[in-house]
């Protein structure tokens, strides 16, 4: 029995025990992983689809997967719908630059039934022209709100400049985009990126092999007869744009650059100068510009990662008066963060905020699937994260410092501001 009067014995972490999930391959270029070590009844289904948004003009990889699930010869949206509902399955879906996912969360003993609906739907989805016009109609008016925000302009803005050096990437969707769907369109990306298009399986449950074998067999129609080629080599475009928005009460600050993903010798290191940087509550940016200086609720930095390649992003909203003195504030941390070596004592701090969040993120089947996945897309195991903790570990600030010079120079970066 555990003594409740005795404080438990530190220990330091050293590693971790991972469980990977079990690769089998659909073909040889489209793997399915399974998790099966669930203690519970639960269960999850990811699909992973080459039709993100760099594949298609636009907005027309957006608009096909919001109408997947919207009917097919023999089924209404609402049929398909009232069938995964009833079998009490969750849908999500979206579109990223580089793919389209969609996942169901369910329980165990219905989700080859549940995958079997979905897989249905996606094969014969007929894009009725009705469905079509409801669905453009309600993004367009969502499309309409969003327009009035300072953080939507900003983010348009600033992923035309980070994404300078290929349109694809940087696309942004105008009014005209939402009038002018063709069904034509719509029907000919999905048989390209969707029929043909499966390009990896994620199954998390406890399943046995043979549940398996006749899950991979439902989806052998939508595997991909070849995987396609990504942009490794982005270039962002450096300098500062205002844009003055009328009336607005607030201004929408992103900074950044393109820069690496885990597949760079500098990543892991680089992850622990941008939590101090502004990846937890404690850092820098949040400390100066929200705790001393009052200027926004929130801020922080953050490594984003693309197949081939990944950028750092720094973001915040201020009152429109703030807006000069927080650049300056931002600058100014950067600035210490190249001539100052950070204090012992904010090392260890960080150090053990990043192992608290590593381990926390590695609870359980579906975290741990998760954090598998983070690493798959760039080639890595889940070893990985071990060597992220021997590299949180074994950082100095003279690295730190280093890595700051290197790579957080305000005039290299892309900054859009408006408000």
């Amino acid at each position: 029995m555990i003594n409740r009067t005795q404080q438990p014995q530190l220990v330091d972490i050293d590693g971790i025990d991972f469980v990977a999930p079990k690769k089998r391959d659909l073909s040889p270029s489209v793997p399915l992983y399974h998790m099966k070590e669930v203690p519970n009844e639960t269960a999850r289904f990811d699909l992973y689809f080459d039709a993100g948004n760099c594949r298609g003009d636009k907005g027309i990889p957006g608009f096909t997967n919001g109408l997947l699930m919207a009917g097919t010869p023999t089924k209404t949206s609402i049929d398909i719908e009232h069938e995964i509902n009833a079998l009490g399955g969750f849908l999500e879906s979206g579109v990223s630059v580089e793919n389209a996912a969609i996942s169901m969360y369910c329980l165990r003993e219905y989700l080859p039934q549940i995958l079997n609906t979905v897989v249905d739907a996606i094969t014969h989805a007929t894009f009725d022209e009705k469905e079509i016009a409801e669905l453009t109609a309600d993004r367009k008016q969502k499309w309409r709100i969003d327009l009035e925000k300072v953080s939507t302009l900003a983010q348009q803005a600033f992923r035309a400049k980070l994404f300078a050096s290929n349109e694809r990437y940087a696309v942004t969707i105008v009014e005209e985009d939402f009038h002018n769907v063709s069904r034509e369109e719509l029907m000919a990306f999905h048989a390209k990126n969707y029929l043909k298009g499966l390009t990896k399986v994620v199954i998390v449950g406890d399943f046995e092999d043979d549940a398996i074998d006749e899950m991979a067999e439902i989806l052998k129609p939508l595997i991909s007869s070849e995987i396609g080629e990504f942009d490794h080599n982005v270039q962002h475009e450096a300098g500062t744009q205002i844009i003055e928005k009328k009336g607005a009460l607030q201004t929408a600050i992103r900074a950044g650059q393109m820069l690496f993903n885990k597949n760079h010798p500098d990543y892991l290191d680089f992850m622990f100068l941008n939590t101090i940087l502004g990846d937890y509550f404690g850092s820098r940016l949040m400390t100066n510009i929200r705790e001393d200086k009052g200027y926004t609720y929130g801020i922080g930095s953050m490594i984003a990662e693309l197949d081939g390649t990944g950028y750092f992003l720094m973001a915040t909203e201020v009152g429109k008066e703030a807006r000069d003195e927080t650049i300056k504030e931002i600058n100014f941390e950067l600035k210490r963060l190249q001539d100052e070596l950070v204090p012992e004592h904010e090392m260890q701090l960080v150090r053990n905020y990043m192992l608290g969040q590593l381990l926390k993120s590695a609870d359980g089947a579906y975290a741990m699937t998760d954090l598998f996945l983070s690493a798959e897309i760039h080639g890595k195991t889940l070893e990985f994260y071990n060597d992220a903790i021997h590299a949180i570990n074994e950082i100095k600030p003279e690295r730190v410092r280093d890595l700051a010079r290197k790579y957080l120079n305000w005039d290299e970066m892309a900054v859009v501001a408006v408000g």
